[in-house]
């Protein structure tokens, strides 16, 4: 079945709340999504390093728990925990900033949920300008390419030329996210317009 860029948006739950973590006060961004495959098939996925580089980008270093991970032009991190196969536990560092990633899985009915789990402290410049959409749409964007590679798992990656637009994605994913904001407590007007910009620079282009 070929899942249009709604279906994936719609795929999605969201929600936003804040924690503290060793002391300090954390967003907790929260992605569900669940797929049609084995608790298995959605394990190996997450953590091949030949697999993570079909739907998400290339990866190097250790794999193993204590071991040093990086990702293509991306974040790098520690391996925390692993328990096969349900949940692993990464830091997530980027741009001089610490973060931590925990994914949970379990089986369902219909398939395999995968929780995604980011706590991030609060960046006053980032945050007011983008809003939680700085962290959830790109996840949500590797969220929507696991699912294209799980249920085709052969199929290599195409090249970035190919790739249909998902101007409409990114910005009902932006809107979305400003939504979740909102529902966490935040000023509509300030979230929404965060959302905007977040769109704006996933797209590169204002909303008409």
């Amino acid at each position: 079945m070929n899942l249009t860029p709604a279906d994936h948006l719609g795929a999605v739950e969201r929600a936003l709340t804040t924690i503290t973590r060793e002391g300090r006060e954390l967003r907790l961004l929260t992605v569900t999504r669940t797929y049609d495959a084995s608790l298995d098939d959605v394990w190996d996925a997450l953590t091949t390093r030949e697999r993570i580089a079909h739907w998400m980008m290339p990866v190097s270093g250790d794999l193993d728990v204590g071991g040093r991970y990086q990702l293509e032009g991306n974040a790098g991190g520690e391996v925390l925990e692993c328990v096969p196969p349900e949940r692993l536990a990464l830091t997530w560092e980027y741009d001089g900033q610490v973060s931590w990633v925990d994914l949970s899985l379990r089986p369902t009915e219909s398939g395999t949920l995968l929780q995604l789990d980011h706590s991030a402290p609060v960046s006053p410049e980032m945050w007011d300008q983008f809003g939680p959409g700085a962290v959830g749409v790109g996840w949500e964007m590797a969220l929507m390419g696991l699912a294209e590679h799980l249920a085709a798992p052969d199929a290599e990656r195409p090249p970035r030329e190919t790739v249909p637009d998902l101007s409409e994605y990114l910005r009902g994913s932006s809107a979305a996210r400003g939504e979740v904001d909102i529902s966490a407590g935040a000023d509509p007007e300030t979230a929404r317009a965060a959302a905007r910009r977040t769109a704006e620079a996933y797209t590169g282009a204002p909303e008409d």
